[in-house]
């Protein structure tokens, strides 16, 4: 017998899908869309623009726009999306200028249908697939192995000079909720191989609203005065359909070119705005006091983790102030703006590398009326003198590393660069320092809370109204200036030339955290104020788990793999990884796991349910509420000394995780107060997770990992399952990095065959082949078990670790999902990175077998996809028919019969809504 919690999300929703088609009844939009192949010149003035020198004589810019006897240029064939008026494809709509070579915009809003009637002019099959709205099997525009049928198989491959009609609609499911903005920044892309389709120019935005946000079956919106829509992307031409046309096209000797050349490919990843570099964007123009809505996306690999920083304005962000926006690949923003600085700003990418590859644009602010929007400065005005002054700066002054007590230049140690035969620990450097007045002559003393500033210059501080009145000196030797961040200032004044008590804090990042991004701060009782009582516990919650060694298959089956890029083996991007061929390791890799047993005599393995099957590599998901203690009694039978250490609860050791030798059994205690909780924002759940803590690099990648999740008292069933939802899942995104792994030599002898002799370990090739980029220990959809039935009501654990390239951008085809961050939003991709866990809730409601993966080009094609499965619900519907009252078509006009109807459901919402408060927790 299901409880009222799993009654609830299922009954709701199928009384929202007999409401839907009575309520939800929208304009029907209309696109033609044709796939040309274009000339595209990133740069077409022949300059870089912010400096105003040509492209020739800028020596940052030349390096990707100067074309030559193996350079491709500036300019490259590429695919793209183009607007038609009708169903002929012979008249082009125009698209605003700065749109660059992203398709048209798509928009509708809660009701519509969209309407896309493709047809492909290029060369090769292409498709159309969407981000944010409901389709089905033969509407998805994206090539995998589904186990559909073939009629819902052509919408996956639309060959040269074929069509293919896409239809996607915006239920109230995919809807903007209460806290989203009135319209959601999304795209659509070409999905046959999303990453090289993409990098090829076949991507555009859509746009999906609140009901009544566009005027009648136009594109306007009239809650804004301007949209604009904007990618950032480092556009790898290197991995674009062609590539080898566009060698043969554009470079002078073409039979010179080397592929394979790192030089050549660096000079093919144009790091774009819009498809345009070095401030080549077509000018975006507004007026001051405008409201304007700025739609912003990333796309890309790795290397795209994007700032985008307005210079002059401030933007609203999900109800935050900043005036910056953070983008990766497939992270969809949208930003609000009413600009009141007038002039000609820089937009650019902060990220260094990316500025100095042209990543900027430029936008200007027009005083067209007089609607500027006043600001009221009549505060304090707070002066600082501030002067940028050269020191010596040692980066590790004790000598010694803090958290281990050893000595920086100790052999072996992983801090390389302070030993012998390299610069050190210190450095010239160029800092700010605080004077007393504008002679500049008396340094200001640092307070004792200050010290901790470091290397950073003073803190600037003001209230809103105060004006801030910096005088700056440059004692250097080489110009500096000021800019300014979350302030208003005029052009001129921009400043840019176009143990005991003791705990750690350090970067989750790897290899950041071992070369050294670490500190130790104290905790202590200063009798300020009344100390909080002390916690009460309750239930005390026991776990036995071992450390136990494995022989682990991140591909057992190649088979969906192969199907879904239809060519061999020795072809495929899983090759790379998979293969044992060559001098490679293959798919198999002894590892080091975290497992369940019954009791204390670790005896009898735990195992695991047909719920928990998804969690592949991952140690048992523990979990607790707020005020109880979980004992864990681990067990090391590995040969390598291991520990537990978790996030997000109170463990009582000081500060110090007690490792475990091999055979050795250690408890743990860790209690979990209110603060380790959701707090009143926060979901009734919260994702941690727990590893050993002896090396956290290389215990981590050996395999010891497991998720840890806190809910609210009384959220948990007696089985640790929360009330009310159906299924939950855990799933961490992780580039398991087998270099760094205890068990790498002994992996090499005994998966080399024969060949470890010839290995070397440091070896381009056979290092990058090591990389498993995984969903919990599995790649190219092997990870079993996700699945569920329509009208479910799903948790998601969505986990983030690893190293710099371990930057996870999650999709869910088919579906959206809300998330808490403070308030509640709407999306179809979470964003997570190392150290940070996310949970998302999701009705699911749309049958079918769809793709779950990271949007990173490169994880798509390293396998970091799998298979989620919605099963289609039987008896549900019978069930709502039992509750609600048989209305007789015969006696009741129709017009009654639906009044009756939404009367009847508006009751058994309410009834059911009551059930859930009154019975469950």
């Amino acid at each position: 017998m299901e409880s009222c919690w799993q009654l609830l999300p299922q009954s709701l929703f199928f009384l929202h899908l007999l409401l839907l088609p009575i309520f939800a009844e929208g304009a029907t939009r209309v696109y033609y869309l044709g796939i040309c192949e274009v000339e595209w010149n990133y740069a077409p003035t022949g300059k870089n623009i912010i400096t105003g020198r040509s492209i020739k004589d800028d020596p940052e810019a030349s390096t990707f726009l100067q074309s030559g006897k193996d350079r491709v240029g500036s300019t490259y064939k590429k695919s793209v999306y183009k607007q038609y008026s009708d169903s002929t494809y012979t008249r082009e709509i125009p698209k605003p200028a700065w749109l660059g070579f992203l398709g048209p915009i798509i928009r509708a809003e809660v009701g519509d249908t969209i309407t896309v009637h493709l047809k492909n002019f290029a060369n090769r099959p292409h498709t159309v697939h969407p981000h944010g709205v409901f389709y089905k099997k033969d509407s998805e525009g994206s090539l995998y192995p589904d186990m559909s049928s073939q009629d819902h198989k052509k919408d996956d491959a639309v060959p040269p000079g074929g069509n293919h009609t896409y239809t996607w609609t915006v239920p109230e499911d995919h809807s903007p909720v209460a806290d989203d903005p009135t319209c959601l920044t999304w795209v659509y892309h070409s999905h046959t191989d999303a990453p090289k389709d993409i990098a090829s120019g076949l991507i555009g935005p859509l746009l999906t609203c609140k009901e009544g946000a566009l005027t009648g079956t136009s594109q306007r919106r009239h809650d804004v005065d301007l949209d604009f829509f904007l990618m950032f992307s480092v556009i790898d031409e290197n991995l674009s359909w062609h590539l080898d046309e566009n060698i043969a096209l554009f470079c002078t000797d073409p039979e010179s070119v080397d592929k394979e050349d790192e030089e050549f490919q660096v000079s093919n990843r144009m790091h774009a705005i819009n498809g345009y570099v070095y401030g080549n964007l077509p000018e975006m123009t507004m007026c001051a006091g405008d409201h304007v809505a700025w739609h912003l996306f990333g796309m890309g690999s790795e290397t795209d983790v994007h700032t985008a920083f307005f210079h002059g304005q401030t933007l609203t962000i999900r109800g935050h102030r900043s005036d910056v926006a953070s983008l990766f690949p497939a992270t969809f923003v949208t930003a609000d703006m009413i600009p009141s600085s007038t002039g000609r700003w820089l937009l650019s990418c902060q990220v260094n590398n990316h500025l100095q590859a042209g990543m900027e644009a430029v936008y200007e602010v027009r005083q067209c009326s007089q609607k500027t929007p006043e600001s009221s400065i009549n505060g304090t005005v707070r002066k600082y003198y501030i002067a940028a002054k050269e020191v010596q700066w040692n980066y590790g002054p004790s000598g010694l590393d803090q958290s281990t007590g050893k000595s920086l230049q100790e052999p072996g140690s992983s801090s390389s660069s302070i030993a012998p035969g390299r610069i050190g620990g210190t450095y010239w450097k160029a800092k700010y320092v605080e004077y007393t007045d504008s002679t500049f002559r008396v340094e200001k003393q640092r307070s004792e809370e200050e010290m901790h500033l470091g290397i950073l210059g003073p803190v600037i501080k003001a209230e809103v109204g105060d004006t801030v009145l910096v005088t700056f000196a440059n004692k250097a030797s080489w110009p500096f200036s000021i800019q300014p961040h979350g302030v208003l200032y005029g052009k001129k004044w921009e400043g840019t030339l176009y143990h005991d008590g003791t705990f750690e804090i350090y970067c989750q990042t790897s290899n950041h955290y071992q070369s050294g991004m670490k500190a130790r701060y104290s905790v202590s009782k200063c009798g300020k104020g009344t100390p909080a009582p002390d916690p009460q516990y309750e239930e005390v919650r026991t776990h036995y788990i071992m450390a136990q060694e494995v022989e682990w298959d991140y591909s057992p089956d190649r088979s969906w793999e192969l199907e879904h890029h239809n060519i061999s083996g020795q072809e495929s991007y899983g090759n790379q990884f998979l293969s044992n061929e060559n001098g490679l390791l293959g798919s198999k890799y002894k590892k080091a796991i975290y497992r369940e047993y019954t009791d204390g005599t670790f005896r009898i393995p735990k195992n695991r349910t047909i719920d928990e099957e998804h969690l592949g590599i991952l140690g048992p998901f523990i979990w607790a509420e707020v005020g109880d203690v979980l004992n864990i009694v681990f067990k090391n039978n590995a040969t390598q000394t291991y520990s537990i250490h978790a996030h997000g609860v109170l463990e009582r050791n000081d500060g110090q995780v007690e490792a475990a030798k091999p055979g050795d059994i250690v408890t743990y205690r860790w209690d979990v107060p209110e603060r380790s909780g959701p707090g009143p924002n926060d979901s009734v759940c919260v994702s941690w997770v727990y590893y050993s803590m002896v090396d956290p690099v290389k215990d981590m990648y050996s395999g010891l990992i497991g998720p840890l999740k806190v809910c609210r008292k009384g959220a948990l069933g007696s089985d640790g399952k929360r009330k009310g939802i159906n299924r939950e899942f855990a799933l961490l995104f992780l580039v398991f990095d087998e270099n760094l792994s205890w068990y790498l030599e002994e992996n090499v002898k005994t998966y080399a065959h024969g060949n470890q002799s010839k290995i070397n370990l440091q070896d381009e090739e056979f290092v990058e082949s090591n990389k498993m980029h995984a969903i919990n220990g599995k790649l190219y959809a092997n990870l079993p078990g996700l699945t569920m039935h329509q009208g479910d009501w799903v948790n998601w654990y969505l986990l983030g670790m690893g190293q710099e390239l371990d930057v996870h951008t999650v999709h869910f085809h088919a579906e959206t999902f809300i998330y808490r961050n403070g308030k509640s939003y709407r999306a179809d991709v979470v964003d997570l990175f190392p150290g940070t866990f996310e949970m998302v809730e999701m009705v699911v409601g749309n049958p079918g077998t769809w793709l779950l993966h990271c949007h990173v080009s490169d994880h798509i094609h390293g396998g970091m996809e799998a298979l989620y499965r919605v099963l289609p619900r039987q008896g549900m519907e019978r069930v709502l028919l039992k509750i609600v009252p048989r209305i007789d078509n015969n006696s009741l006009p129709i017009k009654s019969t639906l009044i009756a109807f939404f009367l009847c459901s508006i009751t058994i919402y309410h009834y059911f809504v009551i059930l859930f408060q009154k019975q469950c927790p």
